[in-house]
């Protein structure tokens, strides 16, 4: 236990052997929809579903393609995430919280489509819609009180609360066998010949960014959360991208899609997680969790959203930080706060601000204060945003 204690530097971050397990085991349950959602969406494209299931949770254990590991080697993404400027790093977290609230009220169903608005208030007469009032509610109530783990405790109780309502069916079996890896272990290097051809390189291209700048944001928003971030720098940043580009190309040859941060790791960090112990405990679960898959199923959407809500609010307190006096500052932090929810995207919302921080500076002529590589991302973001929309 002490070499546990130090090597993870608990004194250091002020936390503990149990806080770092229960905030593993809300990161986990608050991430472990992927572990369905992943297979259902790639097993529609033609892929063995089951495979892909075991494939993202072993990913998620080894946690970026070949190129995202060169990018970060030559510390290109480290450069350019010290490069932001803090009001934009305190903006980005703000809009990566609002994004997860959103994405929690739409998986608990208190916001649905809606075709005269795009989005409204979801129907009450829904038995689901109240799992997650109730698990809402009670969680604030708890972390109001100063109640340990109250995110964590708030979900077991909202599972409960599903189940005696009958809206979650309690699981015929806890245990089951791991489906195999053999239908997709290996296909992304086999056929890597497929890459001669324009589109793949285009897809490829699509992908790296959209993968660069929605990690960069998270992290960034992640160390913003935890406290992490010091005179607008991230600590230990290389070691956290080299554990992010390794997962991607680690999660392609096993065969799923490209595995990075979860914003769902809020969860974890909302709870007291600091440490690299919290990730261990995240593997550990994910490994368990390929025999006992079962039982996730209790844990429904539903039952996670509060935290995701909760979280939101914790994280768009950064918000407090913009210097929303000076109108080129408020401006492209507002499009990134504003832009992630509505977008669906943290890339997206990232461009917007990305983009017109530099036109703002230079009509408060402030140009000098734009860095080198704001500049080149001013550039790089257009040629995203028009990738995109090829």
């Amino acid at each position: 236990m002490n070499f546990i204690r130090k090597y993870f530097q608990l004194d250091k971050y002020n936390t503990s052997i149990k806080v770092e397990f229960i905030a593993g085991l809300t990161t986990f349950i608050s991430m472990s929809y992927i572990l369905f959602v992943n297979p259902s969406v790639l097993g529609a494209s033609g892929m063995n579903t089951g495979a892909v299931f075991t494939a993202t949770a072993l990913a998620s254990v080894f946690v970026a393609s070949i190129i995202f590991i060169l990018i970060t080697l030559f510390k290109l993404r480290e450069k350019i995430i010290d490069s932001i400027p803090a009001d934009l790093k305190f903006a980005i977290s703000s809009g990566i919280g609002l994004f997860i609230a959103f994405l929690g009220l739409q998986n608990g169903k208190l916001i649905v489509a809606n075709k005269s608005t795009l989005v409204g208030l979801g129907s009450l007469h829904d038995p689901l819609v109240w799992i997650t009032i109730f698990g809402l509610l009670v969680t604030v109530i708890l972390m109001i009180l100063n109640v340990p783990g109250a995110i964590f405790i708030g979900m077991v109780l909202a599972a409960i609360f599903g189940i005696c309502t009958g809206q979650i069916a309690l699981p015929h079996k806890v245990i089951s066998t791991a489906p195999s890896l053999a239908p997709t272990f290996g296909q992304a290097i086999f056929h890597i010949k497929d890459i001669n051809s324009v589109q793949m390189w285009v897809v490829v291209l699509t992908f790296l960014l959209v993968t660069f700048f929605d990690t960069a944001g998270t992290l960034i928003g992640l160390a913003q959360q935890a406290g992490f971030m010091k005179n607008n720098k991230m600590p230990r940043v290389g070691k956290a991208l080299a554990a992010d580009s390794s997962a991607m190309a680690v999660g392609s040859i096993l065969g799923t899609s490209p595995v990075g941060a979860f914003v769902e790791s809020s969860a974890g960090i909302a709870v007291g997680g600091r440490t690299g112990l919290t990730a261990v405990f995240v593997a550990i679960f994910f490994l368990i969790s390929m025999i006992f898959s079962p039982l996730l199923g209790v844990f429904t959407s539903q039952v996670t959203a509060p935290a995701l809500i909760i979280v939101g609010v914790l994280m768009a307190q950064n918000t407090a930080h913009i210097h929303w006096n000076k109108l080129e500052i408020a401006v492209p932090a507002f499009l990134i706060i504003l832009g992630m929810p509505l977008t669906y995207s943290i890339s997206d919302g990232l461009s917007w601000g990305m983009i017109t921080y530099p036109i703002c500076m230079l009509a408060a002529k402030r140009g000098k204060e734009i860095s080198p590589m704001m500049w080149v991302l001013f550039f790089v973001f257009i040629i995203f945003l028009w990738v995109l929309n090829f």
